[in-house]
């Protein structure tokens, strides 16, 4: 029979008090409970913070009241009292979704507000710090708590023949209004040698990711090319790069395919933010520690349908693919 958890009581934090005043271990006082040692550290570290009413320190009758705010804050959860809502937010987590795109779309599809990123954000939180259920490993980035963590360095500068400035593109490449203007970037992994070609279109945030055996600049060149020939010249009229040298042959896409390419100012990589925030939600896929040499083209097709099938909320969360093919949403559903 499973054994089921049962929450300290008033007593037992009576005689928490008195043998951790009296000195005693954590683990005398756990084995005296008949209590986890873990259990006796985390009620004696929650309920001992100082606040502006308290100066800091254990005591029983207050960690009672505090306990006690906090399972009435629970009930508070919309998450909390709809389980089938819960078990829908849970099971899109699983998909790799986030709860802003999760909101998101189920507004889009049921003409009304279900239920909002940040309550999805409270919950899953409150669920974690006060029942050790690790459900932030559900989210994008996995953070165990709330926050920014810090930024990191640009690129190094390079000489690159018939470069143009990133300054020189036209309006409509940096309000995103009309196709047809990329940014790429090599997504690079752990094991020396290993990258991901990143081609990402500006407004509708379409994307493609391939295999990028080698960075010498002429295979990487060769590839992009590829990747755009797919597609009608009304799709393909600008790139904008980083200042790597991998990206030294670009001058190939204009002589080819007419393609006008730009690249971003040195240590400047929010100049082709696209490219940069899809590699960030790539990464959910695609861990730095990925050995893609045991990737093949299926595996990769599959990687960029999913992310080209994924709302976003800088599109009324529609899709990527349904932006740049224009398709019809009608009917869609958020499929689990």
């Amino acid at each position: 029979m499973e054994k089921k958890y049962k929450q300290l009581g008033l007593t037992e934090r009576i005689e928490i008090y008195r043998l951790h005043a009296g000195g005693k271990s954590l683990r005398f006082i756990a084995k005296t409970l008949k209590r986890d040692a873990g259990t006796i550290s985390r009620e004696l570290r929650r309920n001992s913070l100082p606040s502006k009413q308290w100066d800091g320190g254990y005591d029983p009758q207050r960690a009672e009241a505090l306990t006690e705010r906090r399972r009435a804050r629970g009930c508070a959860h919309k998450l909390e009292r709809q389980p089938e809502l819960r078990k829908l937010v849970l099971d899109h987590l699983a998909m790799g979704r986030s709860p802003e795109q999760i909101a998101g779309r189920l507004t889009l599809e049921q003409h009304k507000a279900i239920i909002s990123p940040e309550s999805i954000y409270r919950y899953l939180y409150w669920r974690v710090h006060n029942f050790k259920e690790y459900l932030h490993q559900l989210l994008p980035r996995k953070k165990y708590r709330r926050g920014w963590r810090g930024r990191r360095g640009g690129s190094s500068k390079n000489y690159i023949s018939r470069r143009v400035s990133v300054h020189q593109r036209p309006a409509a490449v940096h309000n995103r209004s009309r196709f047809g203007h990329w940014e790429a970037d090599l997504m690079l992994f752990s094991k020396h040698g290993q990258a991901a070609l990143v081609v990402h279109e500006r407004k509708s945030r379409y994307t493609v990711v391939l295999n990028q055996p080698t960075r010498q600049a002429q295979p990487v060149a060769d590839n992009i090319g590829a990747v755009l020939k797919n597609f009608p010249e009304s799709k393909r009229k600008s790139m904008t790069f980083d200042n790597g040298p991998e990206f030294s042959r670009h001058f190939d896409l204009t002589d080819r395919q007419g393609i006008k390419t730009y690249f971003c100012d040195t240590h400047s990589p929010w100049q082709k933010g696209g490219v940069e925030n899809a590699i960030g939600r790539l990464r959910r896929r695609l861990p730095r520690k990925t050995d893609i040499s045991s990737l093949n083209p299926e595996d990769f097709m599959d990687i960029t349908r999913t992310y080209n099938d994924t709302p976003r909320k800088c599109l009324g969360f529609l899709t990527p693919s349904e932006v740049f093919f224009k398709k019809k949403t009608s009917g869609v559903a958020l499929q689990t």
